[in-house]
């Protein structure tokens, strides 16, 4: 009986064991000698980009940055381009009685004023005018006619006279008074005060008046 012969001694080559266990899908998904590729097979080492913490893992995918909302404009521009001031415009203060024209101050707001403080002081029969005219007083020579308050009570035995050469009320300003007779004086009124208001008006010829000892009790 012939003795039997390994693959060896008959020349033979012996089939590789890869060759009879790899099945086909390792030649499919088996990497290249000469470069390196990546492969759709997953690995037990690398996590998941989408599950991983970006926190831990360098590798994970970062979540999209929010979109960059644009900052207001520090100062908005109008239309033309240029922009509008730092500050809004003052409101203008309103206008006061003491900023009309001075007849009319005088007609509408001062003589109103004045007879019923005089008649808070006990003058009942006080008579006032405004008029245009000569200074009233002896010895005082001028041809000018100046704009004065003439005011009298008792039968015009009490009579005064205030001025406005200026025709300003915050101009000069005089004052006279006589008892039956033409004034002799001329003085002037109110002339350490600043600014001129229907009130300080109003209180400045009271006061004279009661200098003079005309209202009240005296």
């Amino acid at each position: 009986m012939a003795e039997a012969k390994n693959h060896n001694e008959a020349g033979e080559v012996a089939p590789s064991t890869v060759d009879k266990q790899a099945p086909s899908v390792a030649e499919e998904h088996a990497p290249s000698t000469d470069s390196p590729e990546a492969t759709d097979l997953p690995t037990a080492n690398a996590p998941d980009p989408e599950a991983a913490n970006p926190e831990t893992n360098p590798n994970a995918a970062k979540p999209a940055a929010p979109p960059k909302r644009e900052k207001p404009a520090a100062a908005a521009k109008d239309a033309a381009g240029e922009k509008p001031a730092a500050k809004a415009a003052k409101k203008e203060k309103a206008p006061t009685v003491e900023d009309k024209p001075f007849v009319e101050f005088i007609q509408q707001d001062y003589l109103p004023a004045l007879q019923k403080a005089i008649a808070q002081q006990g003058v009942q029969d006080l008579e006032v005018s405004f008029a245009k005219q000569k200074v009233p007083i002896t010895g005082f020579e001028s041809a000018e006619e100046y704009w004065q308050i003439i005011g009298s009570w008792e039968k015009g035995l009490r009579q005064f006279n205030l001025y406005f050469p200026d025709e300003d009320i915050q101009g000069k300003k005089g004052f006279s008074c006589n008892e039956g007779k033409k004034p002799s004086t001329l003085e002037s009124f109110l002339i350490d005060e600043r600014k001129i208001t229907l009130d300080l008006l109003v209180f400045g010829l009271v006061q004279r008046l009661n200098g003079q000892k005309w209202l009240g009790r005296n």
